[in-house]
């Protein structure tokens, strides 16, 4: 005999509600069954260890099947099932109630497409894309009797007793005109695929052809067994991902395995990998990998995982690691992380603080670890992790006092040293006359080929520091370092980058220089370059291009929209004529168009050096070279 009623609900309409707040995104609706079957399975298991559920419990495949003739989806598993009363309290009271309760809290909020059954309302979530549902369950309990609920998609329920043999629960989804897309058997691998691919339970969706060994034995003509195709059950997931396992039992090999199982269309092997294990103060588990980044920052920031028991959640996990953390790929799954509550709430959430915590410190761990086992191999591997360390020290500051330690800086014959080695060594000589110690850096040996021989001639040593980040990084380090600056090669002459005490006297009277500075102030656009006098070396260029320290940086800052400036910073050079460089001088001596035409070929000579003259420029250049040449 059937029974019918009524949910006592306060909000009129709930299931329109349910059908348009309780998701962002429809396709979860899968997400919640299957979870609610493994856990229905996972507490059969848990029974039978106690010996409440006698006997072998056998198949206990979940399994998903999908109807289209019928316009049905059924989501089967064969865990403890549901006596009568048991749906009572549990879909129609506890459930429906945690549904009523969701719409209030977060009817028309962001973010409700993260929950997971905390409001146990998996189920309900079935009404999103179904008219009608059913649920046929036998319980495991001896003696029970089989029984199904079905609604319409109103507060209205009928429950009535049917026959069923095998244990377990049917949720039947006669899916809605509106969501026939969940009829198609590729929607449906897509989404299983996406949220149930770990999950602890097999997980069955139809079947697939697989090629075997003939067991008869049979051979072919090159004397191998032949093969023949059979039918078998299609398993979506791996019950026993790697991350669950103690990585006392994984190879390397097994964890690069698992590395290509997350991401199968990536061909670069990891690195390295991190195992997290912590089950106090709080539960995680999780591999994170260390991907080739390279010199770009161009990388796919969503590659972290997060898994709540096996169950996938998200791949934006910016609330719950550091920003830096997410350049790594790989798998967190933690109960422990809310996943109801808004972003801001999780950003202030004690217990995502300790994880996020705990991270960083395992990172910081493993690369000090390895760079203290093998130096050698982790210099080798230095160019794939500097930007990844470089952004954890920009970023976090626990890191940074850790990462110090291990973060390698690179001269331009490739020697690789720490920060405060490096600088202990340079201190002797780059020290100028007001005890600052001036760091010389390069982005590129070719580039600034000039001015790093330059250098080196005069015993200098120049760092090569190519990184997108290095603007804002060497700031950090100035920041941090003390009596220390940074200056890359081309932006001043030497001997005002190291200033010493001793003055160069100039061969150029006062009157002869302002004879000159209307010459070189007529071939240099006022707009762009800024002329000045100054007396170098006779070995230095006759003109000297460079691009102030403190402008360039935040030009290059505004490039990477990091300079928090308003405006736009012009691109300007200082052009300075060596004063003491016998070119110079001479055009003091020349006609009045020789001299133009002079101080014009050394300019674009010193900007053909900087790789700057280009176009027209380039073009008048190389046919005035080839008439001076003549």
């Amino acid at each position: 005999m059937a029974t019918k009623g009524t949910v006592n609900v306060q909000t009129e309409n709930i299931f329109p509600l349910i059908k348009k707040f309780l998701y962002s995104d429809h396709e979860i609706f899968l997400r919640e069954l299957v979870s609610n079957g493994v856990d229905a399975t996972s507490k059969l298991k848990v029974l039978s260890t106690s010996g409440e559920v006698k006997g072998d419990l056998g198949d206990l495949t979940v399994e998903i099947i999908l109807d289209k003739d019928a316009g049905t989806l059924t989501v089967k598993d064969k865990g403890i099932g549901m006596t009568e009363e048991e749906i009572q309290k549990y879909i129609n009271q506890i459930a429906f109630s945690g549904a009523e309760e969701f719409v209030k809290k977060y009817e028309g909020k962001d973010g409700a497409e993260q929950i997971i059954g905390h409001f146990g309302l998996g189920f309900y979530s079935a009404f999103m894309v179904a008219s009608k549902v059913q649920i046929k369950t036998l319980s495991f309990q001896e003696g029970a009797q089989a029984v199904m609920w079905e609604s319409d998609g109103t507060p209205e329920f009928e429950i009535s007793d049917i026959d069923k043999s095998d244990r377990g629960t049917e949720i039947v989804l006669h899916i809605a005109e509106d969501s026939v897309e969940f009829l198609e058997k590729s929607r449906i691998e897509g989404i299983l695929n996406k949220y149930c691919k770990f999950l602890p339970v097999e997980i069955k969706f139809g079947t697939r052809t697989e090629s075997i060994e003939d067991p008869s034995g049979e051979k072919d003509e090159n004397d191998k067994v032949k093969r023949i195709d059979k039918e078998v059950d299609n398993i979506i997931n791996n019950p026993s991902p790697a991350w669950i396992k103690a990585p006392s039992d994984l190879t390397d090999e097994e964890y690069k395995a698992f590395y290509r199982e997350l991401y199968p269309m990536t061909f670069d092997e990891p690195l390295f990998h991190i195992h997290l294990n912590v089950d106090y103060p709080f539960n995680l588990t999780g591999i994170l990998y260390f991907p080739k980044l390279k010199e770009t920052m161009e990388v796919q920031k969503n590659k972290i995982q997060l898994y709540s028991n096996q169950v996938f959640i998200t791949d934006s996990v910016e609330e719950i690691v550091p920003e830096f953390l997410t350049l790594l790929h790989g798998v967190i799954d933690s109960p422990d992380i809310p996943l109801n509550v808004s972003r801001s709430y999780l950003q202030a959430d004690g217990n995502v603080k300790k994880i996020s915590s705990h991270i960083t410190k395992k990172v910081a761990d493993k690369l000090a670890g390895m760079f203290k086992n093998d130096r050698e191999d982790f210099e080798a591997k230095w160019d794939d992790l500097k930007v990844f360390v470089e952004y954890g020290m920009l970023t976090e500051d626990k890191f940074y006092d850790k990462a110090e330690k291990f973060a390698l800086l690179k001269n331009t014959e490739g020697v690789a040293m720490t920060i405060a080695d490096y600088i202990e060594k340079i201190k002797p000589i780059q020290t100028d006359k007001n005890d600052k110690t001036v760091v010389l850096y390069a982005h590129s040996k070719d580039m600034h080929h000039s001015f790093i021989e330059n250098a080196v001639e005069r015993g200098y040593d120049v760092l090569i520091m190519d990184s997108p980040l290095t603007p804002h990084y060497v700031q950090k380090l100035e920041s941090k370092l003390d009596n220390v600056s940074f200056a890359r090669v081309d932006s001043d002459t030497l001997d005002n980058l190291i200033a010493k005490d001793e003055e160069i006297p100039s061969k150029l009277s006062e009157e002869e220089t302002e004879k000159l500075k209307p010459i070189f102030e007529e071939v240099a656009p006022k707009e762009k370059f800024h002329v000045s006098f100054e007396s170098m070396s006779e070995k230095e260029s006759p003109i000297v291009i460079t691009q102030p320290e403190f402008m360039r940086r935040m030009q290059e800052q505004q490039r990477m929209g990091g300079g928090g400036m308003m405006g736009s910073f012009p691109e300007m050079y200082d052009l300075k004529v060596n004063t003491n460089h016998p070119l110079v001088g001479a055009i003091l001596k020349k006609q009045k168009d020789n001299k133009t035409k002079t101080a014009k070929q050394l300019m674009d000579l010193a900007m053909l050096s900087q790789g700057m003259l280009k176009g027209e420029e380039l073009t008048k250049f190389i046919k005035r070279s080839v008439e001076l040449m003549k």
